[in-house]
């Protein structure tokens, strides 16, 4: 089964991430990979991705004829997704290991580390109770 594994953070979250010393933002940087080349290693790992900073984003919608409406980032948002980890495990029970293993990222000497990752099956197809 496949399940996406997402981080999400306040633009706060992000604004003191950028503003860690070098040495912490080292080791949070060599954990992520090792950790993505261990699931990789393990055969679970299809894709992981950290994303851009939130003032990149853009909103988009169709108009009557289909084509793109943009809208900046709405800084009223409560969070922002800042990466994912997509893999193939056999059931959600495995799945939370993953993350566990991923929430162990370190932070800077002195805050939490832990981050809480949000853990959810990739549909294959619409549930039967909708069709």
């Amino acid at each position: 089964m496949k399940y996406m594994l997402m981080f999400s953070a306040k633009k706060e979250g992000f604004e003191w991430y950028s503003k860690w010393p070098k040495e912490d933002l080292q080791a949070n940087i060599v954990f992520m990979r090792k950790i993505a080349k261990e699931l990789s290693d393990e055969g679970i790992l299809i894709q992981t991705a950290g994303l851009a900073w939130p003032d990149q984003a853009v909103m988009v919608q169709a108009d009557n004829n289909g084509q793109p409406i943009t809208d900046g980032v709405f800084p009223e948002s409560k969070e922002f997704l800042a990466g994912y980890w997509l893999i193939d495990v056999e059931n959600a029970q495995e799945a939370y290991k993953v993350a566990a293993r991923i929430s162990m990222a370190p932070a800077p000497a002195g805050t939490p580390g832990h981050m809480p990752l949000e853990v959810r099956e990739v549909m294959d197809r619409a549930p039967d109770d909708l069709c």
